[in-house]
């Protein structure tokens, strides 16, 4: 009997990361450019697609200094730190600001925030790109945790307002919120998780209570993409994480006959759709 393959209901590229991509091809394609395009950081964390990118003539640079007035670049979906923008607008840098419209609004949350005296705690990953920026709109005094293990045994605020990095999920935010509740006169909650990485994690959680074996695609380097897959495990169902069909093994298909597949929100639909047909090669 052939297995059942079934995708996710959501699974895939985001509005986020569509609304990048159209930046970043229509920056590489630009009329009349004379400089080159170049993104600060990866665009995305898909090496497939930023090899790609780079196939077409967008190239991705750490440094800003290393461009010239000419150039055109572009900010990761991620967002970057503040300060980093206006350097490359004071040298005269044409600025393509491709930051998820969700990462912005975490960026805003953290400058009302600071502005109006509040502690500023945000949960997340202290060296992910997201973090890195969204910090860079606080003061000093922000901190940052990826649990309520890392808030410190002494912690204590008049007032303070959480945010959390877009792809976090539920769970983490709330036990961090729970954790801070008796240690607060006022504390303010923005849950700025992305409703497309909540909606990925249910439909992979989902499907995987149902599912034998599990296939998620994505960036190694894709802090959602990883999630999901963690969630997918949780699930109880045999999991692999991929990037390229290529890595795909024929043995962890043998003998199962409920296939799931789901994708993070930095894979493209032509990604997700050239792993499912490998797996159905392999089935066959």
């Amino acid at each position: 009997m052939i297995p059942q393959i079934r995708i996710a209901r959501d699974a895939g590229v985001c509005y986020g990361v569509e609304r990048a991509l159209k930046l970043a091809h229509e920056a590489a394609g630009r009329p009349g450019q004379t400089g080159h395009a170049y993104t600060l950081g990866p665009l995305i964390h898909n090496p497939r697609v930023v090899a790609e990118l780079a196939g077409e003539g967008v190239a991705v640079t750490g440094a800003v200094d290393s461009l010239s007035a000419e150039d055109t670049l572009i900010i990761r979906t991620h967002g970057v730190e503040a300060a980093r923008i206006t350097e490359a607008q004071e040298r005269g840098i044409t600025v393509i600001d491709a930051t998820c419209p969700y990462v912005r609004k975490v960026q805003q949350a953290v400058r009302t925030l600071s502005a109006e005296g509040y502690q500023v705690i945000i949960i997340g990953e202290p060296d992910h790109p997201e973090v890195i920026a969204v910090r860079s709109h606080a003061d000093a005094s922000a901190l940052v945790v990826s649990s309520f293990d890392d808030i410190p045994a002494d912690f204590s605020a008049h007032k303070a307002g959480v945010v959390v990095q877009t792809t976090q999920t539920l769970d983490v935010l709330q036990a961090v919120t729970a954790a801070l509740m008796g240690r607060c006169q006022e504390l303010r909650i923005y849950n700025t998780i992305c409703d497309a990485t909540s909606k990925r994690q249910e439909a992979t959680r989902e499907l995987a209570l149902d599912s034998e074996v599990m296939v998620v695609v994505g960036g190694q380097n894709s802090g959602n993409t990883t999630r999901l897959a963690a969630i997918s495990r949780d699930g109880g169902a045999r999991t692999y994480h991929i990037e390229r069909p290529e890595e795909l093994e024929q043995a962890w298909f043998s003998g199962v006959q409920r296939i799931g597949v789901t994708a993070g929100a930095s894979t493209p639909a032509e990604h997700l759709a050239a792993v499912v047909a490998r797996i159905e090669e392999l089935v066959a």
